[in-house]
């Protein structure tokens, strides 16, 4: 059970059901995900079918959908059953066209037809040889690979920070840089993620890391994010979470250049004499950009404030070099963080870290997980997982004047 409180601002925004606008993952027969996002037009997909998006509109996630003439028809939810076995086996194998007499020729006139899916497995295992000889759980499998074949349904999931990684980590492993879900849950433990919060962050895992510490602090926080592009930096999972943005105005980016303090930025005038003001067009342009100004440097004040109570790092770059350059920017006992898909590189940065007194116990673990098939009579586990989430480095950042205060201590005690 979570011990994990959400803010006020966290609760309101938890959405009804779906709405116009969100970025939604549909589960289909076959066990692909798909995104898709919702607007007002009919969505395809693919083989399964089409259907106009309002039909989604208000429903809670989670239910299950047939569709029948681009119309969506809610399915009963299933329940596991006891599926109890017997004495058959599946020792009889025989040729193809002798066990399966239905020919594809004739499942496609049936399609043609407009049969519904149930009707040709029906009449699939009517005509099937050998089905009397499979045992239970055979005839289970066979049913459902039928199913993922010819039936036209598909279920919403819930675009929880869980579901959304799992989904980024079987679609493009490399693009969060091998970021599972378990690893994700100890870089947000470790960097010590809570409401109220201020934060630094180097998220190049296509803002996964974002999305996590977002949904932790619920509107009530501060995050800066440093990254290399100019402009705002694209986190393309963000949009999967459908943030309000009480949730989201909570993030501030820079860029390394800007996080400088001696940087001078080059920022186009915005401001001009009344009488030089030519149209609206142009004072809207003008305040557009004194907006983008005044974010800028008040992101850039509140980063040399300090007192930063994390730093964590998903990054394809030398990590020291980073910690060292924003760790002046850490309160006392803050947390370092850094996560990679390669060990030698946190050895290397572990080994950098005990020389310096500043950093407190630098240490390295890697998360292990086992997924588990989890069904009457047949637990067992998966056969085919993956192999790692990554290692994850954690530090504590020392002040500098209690560091001092304890050197002093321990040079008067060796005395």
């Amino acid at each position: 059970m979570s011990t994990l409180k959400l803010s006020k601002t966290a609760e309101k925004s938890k959405d009804p059901g779906v709405q116009i606008g969100d970025l939604i993952m549909l589960k289909l027969p076959s066990g692909e995900i798909k995104g898709i996002k919702l607007e007002n037009t009919i969505i395809n997909i693919g083989k399964v079918g089409s259907f106009h998006a309002n039909e989604l509109i208000g429903h809670p996630y989670g239910l299950s959908y047939e569709i029948k003439e681009k119309k969506l028809f809610i399915l009963p939810t299933r329940s596991v059953e006891e599926v109890e076995d017997t004495d058959a086996t599946n020792e009889l194998i025989n040729d193809g066209e002798f066990v399966q007499p239905l020919t594809a020729d004739e499942i496609l006139a049936l399609r043609k037809t407009g049969a519904h899916a149930s009707e040709i497995i029906k009449k699939q295992i009517e005509q099937h040889a050998n089905y009397s000889l499979k045992t239970e759980y055979s005839k289970d499998k066979y049913r459902k690979r039928k199913e993922a074949k010819y039936a036209k349904f598909f279920t919403t999931i819930e675009p929880t920070l869980f579901n959304v990684c799992e989904y980024w980590f079987l679609k493009d492993q490399s693009r969060i840089r091998d970021l599972r879900m378990d690893s994700l849950s100890q870089v947000l433990n470790l960097g010590n993620i809570r409401p109220g919060g201020r934060y630094l962050a180097v998220d190049e895992v296509s803002g996964l890391l974002v999305a996590g510490i977002l949904e932790r602090l619920g509107g009530e926080g501060k995050l800066i994010t440093i990254c290399n592009s100019d402009s705002p930096p694209a986190y393309p999972i963000l949009d999967y979470m459908n943030f309000e943005s009480a949730i989201s105005s909570s993030l501030t980016s820079l860029n390394w250049a800007t996080a400088e303090e001696d940087y001078l930025p080059v920022l186009p005038p915005s401001q001009l004499p009344d009488d030089e003001l030519k149209s609206e067009r142009q004072k809207s342009r003008l305040n557009k950009r004194k907006a983008i100004s005044d974010i800028l440097n008040d992101t850039r004040e509140e980063l040399f404030a300090g007192e930063f109570d994390s730093l964590i790092v998903c990054s394809e770059y030398d990590p020291y070099s980073i910690i060292d350059r924003l760790s002046p920017y850490l309160a006392g006992s803050a947390s370092v963080v850094v996560h990679s898909p390669y060990s030698q590189i946190l050895v290397e940065l572990q080994a950098k870290l005990r020389n310096l007194p500043e950093y407190l116990s630098p240490s390295i673990t890697e998360t292990w997980l086992r997924r588990y098939q989890v069904l009457p009579g047949r637990t067992h586990p998966m056969m085919a997982m993956s192999g790692s989430g990554g290692f994850v480095l954690h530090a504590i950042k020392m002040r500098v004047d209690f560091m001092t205060y304890a050197v002093n201590l321990a040079q008067v005690l060796q005395i």
